[in-house]
């Protein structure tokens, strides 16, 4: 990207417009520039005068981000709706890798395990603990993930932090209370797996959950900081 157009990238990005957008109108923005240069060049001006006669004749900054910004189609639905982005968005992802992490859980039961009480006890083979690893990574690791991206978006739109940490607080707050269930009925067949929530009956448990709760908070927002940095860097740059 051009670096006449760094200023107003950054004016786009926080004013809502998706960056898919921003990418393609800077790329236009340039090759409209390119063109308008070589004109004043073969007009007889040396190269810098060229380039503010062009930069002149392409506009403001502020005209040309009004002429996107104005337009509602070309914002961002996190811009749209946050609530939807930040809040429904990452609980129907947390939901379906639960669902799939569950479902691991449940046909590794039936599997690995057909004669148990429950899946959680007993010894397994190396195919067994690679099957049932992958849906604890996916059950213990999509809070975290959803945290991550949650936070990456909201970097790479410019986005206020509101949002995003109402979001990752609540994911990592039911992700904290959670609880599986897994048993089989004592006249046999199968075993059932189910999903619950609890805020502990004593003050030892909710003090318990709430270690989790900020654990989780932890590590979702752990790169956070990062992704920061590399924004103002990029600003600064």
């Amino acid at each position: 990207m051009a670096k006449p157009f760094s200023q107003l990238r950054e004016r786009l990005l926080r004013a809502g417009v998706a960056p898919r957008h921003v990418r393609r109108y800077l790329n236009e923005l340039s090759d409209h520039l390119t063109d308008l240069r070589t004109e004043e060049e073969r007009a007889g001006r040396s190269r810098a005068e060229a380039e503010s006669a062009a930069l002149a004749r392409l506009g403001g900054m502020e005209s040309l981000a009004k002429a996107m910004i104005e337009q509602r189609q070309f914002q961002s639905w996190s811009a749209r709706a946050p609530w939807a982005i930040f809040g429904l968005g990452p609980l129907c992802i947390l939901a379906g890798a639960w669902f799939v992490a569950l479902f691991i859980l449940w046909s590794g039961w039936q599997i690995f395990m057909p004669g148990t009480s429950t899946p959680f006890v007993g010894l397994l083979d190396r195919w067994a603990m690679l099957y049932f690893g992958v849906g604890r990574l996916l059950y213990f690791g999509a809070p975290i993930f959803i945290g991550w991206l949650m936070g990456l978006v909201a970097a790479r739109q410019r986005l206020n932090a509101l949002w995003p940490t109402v979001g990752v607080g609540l994911i990592a707050l039911i992700a904290g209370v959670a609880q599986v269930h897994a048993n089989r009925p004592l006249s046999g067949g199968v075993g059932h797996v189910s999903l619950g929530f609890a805020l502990g009956a004593s003050v030892q448990d909710i003090s318990t959950l709430l270690f989790h709760v900020l654990v989780i908070l932890a590590l979702a927002v752990l790169p956070w900081p990062w992704l920061l940095w590399r924004r103002d860097k990029s600003l600064a740059g």
